[in-house]
């Protein structure tokens, strides 16, 4: 019995530790674009109930998208430019 509720602690635990994301609004403005250019591509929160993955270079897009500016809110700078986000080349032609 105790190992059947520690296994559910650990999953429980691995399960909130998975779907937490790094926060911009929490960050300096550098800080955010270094996690982006070391981990080359990350899903970061933007604000309370937004989020946005960033790329380090369009090499990390897929086929038939292309990389244009991503910013976000960071904790010292409302319009940062935390990196480069991958559109879709349709949604770029409007």
């Amino acid at each position: 019995m105790k190992a059947i509720i520690l296994t559910v602690g650990l999953l429980v635990s691995a399960s909130a530790q998975a779907q937490s994301r790094p926060q911009t609004t929490a960050m300096s403005c550098a800080s955010a674009q270094a996690l982006v250019q070391a981990r080359k591509s990350v899903v970061m929160s933007t604000g309370r109930d937004t989020y946005a993955q960033f790329v380090a270079s369009e090499s990390q897009c897929y086929l038939g998208q292309t990389a244009l500016p991503g910013f976000a809110p960071a904790a010292d700078n409302p319009q940062c430019l935390v990196g480069l986000r991958c559109e879709n080349l349709s949604s770029t032609d409007r």
